[in-house]
């Protein structure tokens, strides 16, 4: 979840509005590349929540993932609308983020219904961080689409309650789960560096847009950071990560 102290470093290095910002050719391509990515990335979210849905083990849990599976596609549609507001093909963003995605995907099929809890939760949370990494570096009218884009859907505190109540039913879980965690981040960041070392444009924002092409030293350490949150995060799903 965004703390009080991520919003406020976000508003204080405002940087103007998206008409200023984007005369920047570099600028712009590189907003196109991040908007693209979080756009597949939520129709994506919508498309597993939905498939998840199926394997709830009742009604009840069936309806919540239905939910926020709405809620994820209201994000992407949002998004959407934008990329086609300021000019862009919204399919032509997305694009070339669709095949590394379901790479990842592919890779991390779940088995059962509580690997899936966990891919969604350590899934989204990694995005999560990564897109608040690009944030502070953005104008204003995008920071606040993208922050919007990244709110929780209730998924997050939804998989840690139900995580939690299948290890205190059979403790063995607990080993089996922290395996498949560690295999989600290795996978998740090895996709993600993909991503951005083949990004030119949407590298030089993630470091600040000082240096040309990719910098593996500042994007090394953006990964680091995503790594130490999902230290803590498998904690709060009382697994060792």
């Amino acid at each position: 979840m965004e703390t009080h102290g991520e919003t406020q470093d976000a508003a204080a290095r405002s940087i103007g509005d998206w008409a200023e910002c984007s005369a920047d050719p570099g600028y712009r391509a590189a907003v196109l590349d991040l908007l693209g990515a979080l756009a597949y990335g939520e129709l994506s979210a919508f498309e597993r929540l939905a498939e998840d849905a199926k394997l709830a083990p009742d009604l009840a849990d069936k309806a919540a993932l239905a939910r926020m599976a709405c809620a994820e596609f209201q994000h992407y549609q949002r998004l959407h609308d934008r990329l086609a507001e300021v000019g862009a093909d919204p399919q032509e963003a997305m694009r070339p983020f669709v095949e590394p995605l379901e790479l990842f995907h592919r890779m991390t099929a779940p088995s059962d219904w509580l690997e899936g809890l966990v891919k969604a939760y350590v899934g989204d949370a990694i995005a999560t961080d990564f897109y608040r990494e690009v944030a502070v570096r953005l104008d204003d009218d995008t920071r606040e689409l993208v922050l919007g884009a990244m709110s929780d859907t209730g998924h997050a505190q939804f998989a840690v309650d139900k995580v939690r109540q299948a290890i205190e039913a059979d403790p063995r879980a607990g080993g089996r789960l922290a395996l498949w965690g560690r295999r989600l981040m290795g996978e998740a960041l090895s996709q993600a560096q993909r991503v951005v070392a083949e990004r030119d444009a949407l590298s030089n924002l993630l470091v600040g847009g000082q240096v040309q092409g990719f910098d593996l030293v500042e994007v090394g350490k953006m990964f680091n950071r995503i790594t130490e949150a999902h230290t803590k995060r498998m904690a709060a799903l009382g697994l060792a990560s």
